[in-house]
């Protein structure tokens, strides 16, 4: 394994991926509501297979039509709003990080980071790197490691979040998030010239 493409890639993928992400939000939503070593673990998970798709597929994700892709996104934003929304009537109006089970939490954490932000800038960056170098383990290692790591951020925000603001601040804060994001995709199906 060559360090320096494995650093390459890490360095590329983080520094893409940390400016303007939607998952980002998505994850401090997730982190806000749920149990977090779940939600680290669906995250996980979901970063992982998106960037061996992106490795394995690479210049095939640019050809997908950016309209398909903003859809999925958009459904993705309002059905994680929606769990959300109809998680806090189980649990009486106060939602708590650790009312939903471990593998509900983890599932919901995986669809709601695997199903948006396909072919961004992160997996197209990855796919070119792995076309260029030539070394797909190492591309995929480096910008899993790349995706997890903004992860943790995002997490540690949601985390600090969660300690200083009320519950029900919190639970409506992370559906209005998602609701936002959703709203964001469909924008983009409506102005096509944004998805270019």
């Amino acid at each position: 394994m060559d360090i320096s493409i494995l650093l390459t890639a890490f360095a590329i993928v983080f520094a893409a991926e940390i400016i303007g992400d939607k998952s980002i939000y998505t994850i401090i939503s997730l982190a806000m509501r749920f149990n977090l070593t779940a939600v680290f673990l669906g995250l996980t998970v979901a970063f992982c297979l998106k960037m061996l798709v992106a490795v394995l597929v690479g210049q095939m994700l640019t050809e997908l039509p950016p309209a398909l892709l903003a859809t999925v996104s958009a459904l993705t934003f309002f059905a994680t709003a929606f769990v959300l929304w109809f998680k806090n009537s189980d649990d009486n109006a106060q939602p708590r990080p650790d009312s939903a089970s471990f593998s509900g939490s983890t599932a919901i954490s995986f669809a709601s980071i695997f199903f948006i932000e396909w072919a961004d800038i992160g997996q197209i960056s990855a796919a070119a790197l792995t076309a260029q170098y030539k070394a797909p383990a190492t591309v995929w290692l480096g910008a899993s490691a790349a995706l997890i790591l903004k992860g943790i951020l995002a997490i540690t925000l949601g985390l600090a979040l969660r300690r200083y603001f009320p519950k029900n601040f919190l639970y409506y804060t992370a559906i209005s998030l998602c609701l936002f994001m959703g709203i964001l995709s469909v924008w983009q199906i409506l102005q096509p010239e944004s998805l270019y």
